[in-house]
């Protein structure tokens, strides 16, 4: 993780305290100045899992979201230090990707940290990507996530999304970066269109 910026070049808005408006379990609401933002509780972060297997088809769940209020298309994340504290964010890709698709791994290589949405949230995710796949269990997800696990072709991922989307589900943005060349109006997507 990169350095703090020195004082001299914060924004004069670094200057005012942090207060928490509220912390339940999970998240915690926080002002500085005139800025409202939320973060993770107990310093828990995210590990979000880039999955391919050998056919080519990326590995998606679906996972009603309370928040949306209504099903999301992802890729397999979760908590790190939710349950031990100190937990490298590997452990927990391991973990999460075989809980909810029923894949294990046998290398996991961090990409890099990620903000999804810096202007309102705190919480930053590590994302991993995930080789030599195995199946190893129905997947699903544990107590009530009930996941639907999607094996999606690369290839056919917008048109998968383009369906789902009209279906009424939400789409992560984090499948962006999967859809790079069609969004940008590159390569074999734009020659597509022409």
């Amino acid at each position: 993780m990169a350095a703090p910026l020195p004082p001299a070049l914060l924004p004069p808005v670094m200057s005012a305290p942090e207060e928490t408006m509220w912390q339940g379990d999970w998240i915690t609401a926080r002002r500085r100045g005139t800025w409202e933002y939320v973060g993770r509780a107990r310093g828990i972060r995210a590990a979000v899992i880039l999955a391919v297997d050998e056919a080519n088809r990326v590995i998606l769940v679906e996972q009603f979201r309370v928040p949306l209020g209504r099903p999301c298309i992802e890729l397999p994340a979760g908590l790190v230090g939710d349950e031990h504290e100190g937990e490298a964010p590997t452990a927990a890709a391991a973990r999460e990707l075989e809980e909810e698709t029923g894949y294990r791994a046998a290398r996991l290589e961090v990409v890099g940290e990620f903000w999804s949405s810096p202007g309102m949230v705190t919480e930053s995710f590590t994302l991993l990507r995930a080789s030599g796949l195995e199946k190893v269990s129905a997947g699903g997800g544990v107590a009530d996530e009930a996941i639907t696990v999607h094996l999606v072709p690369i290839a056919s991922l917008a048109a998968f999304l383009a369906e789902r989307r009209a279906l009424g589900d939400a789409i992560d943005m984090k499948l962006m970066m999967l859809l790079g060349p069609a969004v940008l109006g590159l390569g074999a997507f734009a020659a597509q269109e022409g």
